[in-house]
């Protein structure tokens, strides 16, 4: 008897939570969403971070095969910041020697916050 009540306390408690939370988590899973579409714009803006006119990156037309394809960078690039320096291009993240990749940030090609949203779209892929 106490083990029912038990069990219909804390089914009661956790849908309540759930409940209480979708709207929060849907926003929040909304926001990532569009955050990482407008990512993949960018990524893909001839205009902007041109990523396929050397990188093979995920459902991209006529990628560009110089510079190596954005595959499992969450693996690649455990430390998401260090992914982000890379693009932007840090001093701390020398360049790779014979790359032709443009140092976005430092350059002024692209704000922090449009290499955040590509960031957040490779990390994706």
């Amino acid at each position: 008897m106490i083990n029912s009540k038990v069990k219909q306390l804390l089914t009661a408690v956790a849908i309540s939570s759930a409940v209480a939370l979708s709207p929060v988590t849907a926003q929040a899973a909304e926001k990532g969403a569009s955050t990482i579409e407008e990512g993949k714009k960018l990524a893909f803006s001839r205009a902007k971070g041109n990523c396929l006119a050397c990188h093979m990156a995920g459902d991209g037309a006529q990628p560009g095969n110089i510079g190596p394809a954005l595959i499992a960078m969450k693996l690649r690039y455990p430390d998401k910041q260090k992914l982000f320096d890379k693009v932007w291009g840090t001093d701390d993240s020398p360049k790779v020697p014979n790359s032709m990749m443009p140092e976005f940030g430092s350059h002024g090609i692209l704000s922090d916050d449009e290499i955040s949203k590509i960031v957040d779209y490779i990390y994706t892929l």
